[in-house]
């Protein structure tokens, strides 16, 4: 069974007029999801390095391409000169020492039609190559370790026809290829990195006033007149930005027309239920005997409604708006109208605490009147300082108390705020209040009765 304290949830008094709803509710606790521009600042940020990468790769490839197919007009350009330069010259020897040149990555050799090698260039193959007309890559057989890129053209010798071989180390070719790959690949991340900066820098600056807006709403609070949303400049959020001020003013307006509405009720019940308190008083003295019992139990029942009016008519008053003030919270609960026949146990060292002094009566009345509700003869009420400068008010009482698992399914009510259904006005009113000073409500498990721990946060400075 719950606690419920007051009537009932679907009663006028816990409607959806009652003020107490109006309180700001806070989303329970979790792992925080980063912002709207947060999320698209990276993901700007994930695609420009793809991107990037992606052209790097891309360019990787083209100038590898393009590499191979100069080096091959190279090879072409080269071979065609050459063949100009052997027609006109004289008979030459058909071998040429290696050490009249100093280049190692090119080479050449006339080949007649028969394979015979009839002249090469220093440091050539000794062997002739044996490769068909146009390009062709030659792997080294072990003869001189080099593997060849090779352009084969015909050419006429005094001898007869033969072939003019051109040729570049494969090892060169790479070397080069791989130098000019990189420093392309390497300009294109650069500028691709330059780019992902820009844009990231851009977008942020492009987001700055969503996430400014989306600030200024979660401080925005629309039953404060004097708080206003800052103007937005953009057509987009300027539109937001009326959307929200205009729901806030209709929902100012119907908490207004509810407040003002709840409270005159709340008030004209005031009257009614004192003129009801002294004529159940008169009629008990008056009763015979076997009628005073009935009529002890009404006038009880009238008692606790004077007393939860009187809960309601405190936070009407406020709003939930907080008035800080230095209490003694002896001296409060002595001014309270506590339940006949209920013992409090008070803490007997310094009871001053920081609180708003309407409210925290309006969630001790109600706690306390749970108590008596429930069976209780006596509540222990104590103060626990915490580390912050906040303090927990601590009520135990001798009661009928829960269930673990109904405590359980309480504090889990509490802490989502999910009131409906699972509690009375009580426990909720007493969250409600602990939550407007920074803090919130628990159950503690106590060894018998019922137990309620307010935790109240420090006083602003």
């Amino acid at each position: 069974m719950t606690r419920p304290v007051g009537p009932p949830l679907n009663s006028p008094l816990n409607s959806p007029l009652n003020p107490t709803v109006t309180a700001p509710v806070k989303p329970p606790e979790g792992p925080r999801r980063p912002s709207i521009a947060g999320r698209l600042a990276r993901q700007l940020l994930m695609i420009s390095a793809f991107w990037a990468l992606l052209a790097g790769v891309s360019v990787w490839l083209v100038v590898q391409e393009e590499v191979d197919e100069l080096l091959d007009e190279t090879l072409q350009a080269s071979s065609q000169v050459l063949g100009q330069l052997l027609r006109q010259s004289s008979a030459m020897p058909a071998e040429i020492a290696d050490n009249d040149d100093l280049s190692t990555h090119f080479a050449w050799q006339l080949v007649g039609a028969d394979g015979r090698l009839l002249h090469r260039s220093p440091l050539a193959p000794v062997n002739a190559w044996k490769l068909p007309p146009g390009f062709s890559d030659w792997q080294d057989d072990g003869t001189d370790g080099d593997d060849w890129r090779v352009h084969v053209r015909p050419l006429p010798t005094v001898a007869g026809p033969g072939w003019l071989m051109v040729a570049q180390t494969s090892a060169e070719r790479k070397e080069v290829r791989t130098r000019v790959g990189l420093a392309s690949a390497f300009s294109a991340l650069l500028v691709g990195g330059l780019c992902m900066m820009w844009m990231n820098r851009r977008a942020r600056a492009e987001l700055a006033p969503l996430a400014e807006l989306s600030s200024a709403l979660a401080d925005y609070d629309p039953l404060d007149t004097r708080q206003l949303l800052p103007e937005q400049h953009r057509q987009e959020l300027a539109g937001i930005r009326a959307a929200v001020l205009d729901l806030g003013q209709r929902l100012a307006q119907r908490v207004a027309n509810e407040r003002a509405f709840s409270a005159h009720a709340a008030h004209a019940l005031r009257t009614p239920l004192a003129g009801m308190d002294a004529q159940l008083a008169m009629a008990l003295r008056e009763a015979p005997p076997e009628s005073r019992a009935r009529l002890q139990r009404t006038r009880e029942a009238a008692d606790r409604l004077r007393r939860v009016v009187t809960a309601l008519l405190t936070l009407f008053r406020t709003g939930m708006s907080l008035r800080w003030q230095r209490l003694d919270l002896i001296e409060l609960l002595s001014l309270l109208p506590l339940p006949d026949g209920l013992a409090l146990d008070l803490p007997e060292d310094e009871a001053g605490i920081d609180a708003d002094p309407d409210l925290l009566a309006a969630a001790l009345i109600n706690l306390i009147d749970n108590a008596w509700r429930h069976g209780a003869s006596r509540v222990q009420l104590r103060l626990h300082r915490q580390p912050d400068g906040g303090l927990t008010v601590q009520l135990v009482d001798n009661g009928e108390g829960v269930a673990d698992w109904q405590r359980v399914d309480l504090n889990d009510a509490l802490e989502r705020q999910q009131y409906e259904g699972r509690m009375g006005l009580g426990l909720m009113m007493a969250d409600l209040v602990a939550r407007a000073h920074g803090g919130d409500l628990r159950l503690p498990p106590v060894d018998g009765g019922f137990g309620v721990a307010m935790r109240l946060g420090p006083a602003p400075d």
